[in-house]
């Protein structure tokens, strides 16, 4: 949680003058060049054979949710202030941790 707030005091800072889509926009630009710089770093070629058409769907559903979770998150960092923004991130991922519990649960048994 400590990044979280980081984020959101770091971010709100970045939205002065401009629009949250386009400061949402290069963000996530700064953000791929960091994952791929990372995977580069640190993933074997030799992990990536062995993905099935199963980790494409579920990664590619969660990045869908994960963008939507970022476009809400700025507008609404571009609106209010930090402190009740970051407070709505919190309960967001406290709600996600309850509801893939259950999820999982679900399909376990």
């Amino acid at each position: 949680m400590l990044f979280a707030g980081f984020t959101a005091v770091i971010a709100k800072q970045g939205l002065v003058g401009i629009s949250a889509e386009l400061g949402l926009t290069l963000r996530t630009l700064f953000v791929c060049v960091f994952i791929i710089v990372f995977g580069l770093m640190n993933i074997a070629p030799t992990e990536v054979k062995p993905l099935q058409q199963a980790n494409y769907l579920w990664l590619s559903l969660s990045a869908t949710t994960t963008a939507g979770s970022w476009i809400f998150y700025y507008k609404a960092l571009k609106m209010g202030d930090v402190a009740r923004s970051q407070f709505l991130g919190n309960l967001k991922v406290v709600s996600k941790v309850n509801r893939n519990k259950n999820f999982f649960n679900f399909f376990a048994t």
